[in-house]
């Protein structure tokens, strides 16, 4: 859910960060200003890389760089194939915007006191940081145009506390090696990929079924389609607008399956797993059928090695047999 701020409203919100802020920043070229500075001059803020890993143990030089260039904190998890499907999205937006925004990206496992400060109870999580005072975005998955408007709104209120800098991404030194490329997608791929970053879930929907169609073995194009499925499923549909439709239509069996998805899209993965094995005794065959096939697509979802899929699967395995 975007719990960004009103216009004008106060930054601080109930993130608390002042054990990191405390800290005493350790150097970062040219990432950062004097401590205590005021928000910086709208200019080039040289860094090293316009994404950068965030670490309990370096995030106060990115507290410090939010005074220049505001910083959005993607809160993820490599168990999770929802945040690990969304970070490379938010990562080709971040540089679309060239350089109005820093992205640091922060594994909640190996970083506990940032996920702890952020209050990332379940990932994805995105959050910004402006002037060193942090703004909740939004938990879950959104579809990419309503990111876009989320980043627009926090350019919006980080120009309204003069945070308008534009950081410059330094190039690697003559001689020095460079990153090695990440292998490029298979062609099917690639264009289901393009199609979600546009938001034509149903394009991404055809083209995942045709890369199954010619290779029914594809892991990942199975991945994709439970993805974008879901994506496709809540596309344009409010919160409150599936939540209502389950509460007054308890019968209508796809109102529960919708909830189950979003519960699912905004991390809160065991409810959605109890939610839908909770429906499956009182239904038909047709209708045990349905959740069972949403079960096993969402275990994709969230990526058959979550730890939480096990149980989940054992506990339908029981109900069918």
């Amino acid at each position: 859910m975007t719990v960004i701020p009103p216009a004008g409203a106060n930054l601080r919100g109930a993130v608390d960060l002042s054990s990191l802020v405390n800290r005493p920043p350790a150097p970062a070229a040219g990432a950062a200003g004097a401590p205590g500075a005021p928000a910086g001059p709208a200019g080039p803020v040289p860094v090293p890389s316009l994404v950068l890993e965030g670490t309990d143990t370096n995030f106060a030089e990115l507290l410090e760089l939010s005074k220049f260039v505001p910083v959005i904190v993607d809160l993820w998890a490599q168990w999770s194939e929802p945040a690990t499907q969304l970070t490379p999205v938010i990562e080709n937006l971040i540089r679309e915007y060239n350089g109005r925004f820093v992205l640091a990206t922060v594994d909640i496992d190996s970083n506990p006191q940032l996920a702890q400060a952020f209050q990332a109870t379940s990932v994805p999580t995105l959050a910004a940081v402006i002037n060193g005072q942090p703004v909740q975005l939004f938990d879950g998955v959104l579809p990419v145009v309503q990111i876009r408007e989320v980043l627009e709104r926090v350019l919006e209120l980080a120009a309204q506390h003069g945070v308008t800098g534009v950081a410059d991404a330094a190039e690697a030194p003559a001689g020095e090696p460079v990153a090695p490329v990440e292998p490029e997608l298979p062609p099917h791929h690639r264009e289901a990929y393009e199609a979600i970053e546009r938001g034509d879930y149903a394009a991404a929907i055809d083209i995942y079924k045709l890369a199954l169609a010619r290779d029914p073995r594809d892991a990942m194009a199975t991945a994709g389609l439970a993805q974008v499925s879901l994506l496709g499923r809540l596309q344009g549909k409010t919160i409150a607008e599936v939540r209502s439709a389950a509460a007054d239509n308890p019968a209508d069996l796809d109102a529960q399956l919708l909830v189950a998805d979003l519960d699912l899209s905004g991390g809160h993965i065991e409810d959605a797993f109890d939610r839908l094995l909770g429906l499956f005794p009182a239904q038909d065959a047709a209708g045990k059928n349905l959740v069972r096939q949403r079960m096993l697509e969402l275990f994709e979802v969230v990526g058959t090695d979550d730890p939480r899929v096990p149980p989940a699967r054992k506990r339908l395995t029981a109900l069918l047999y």
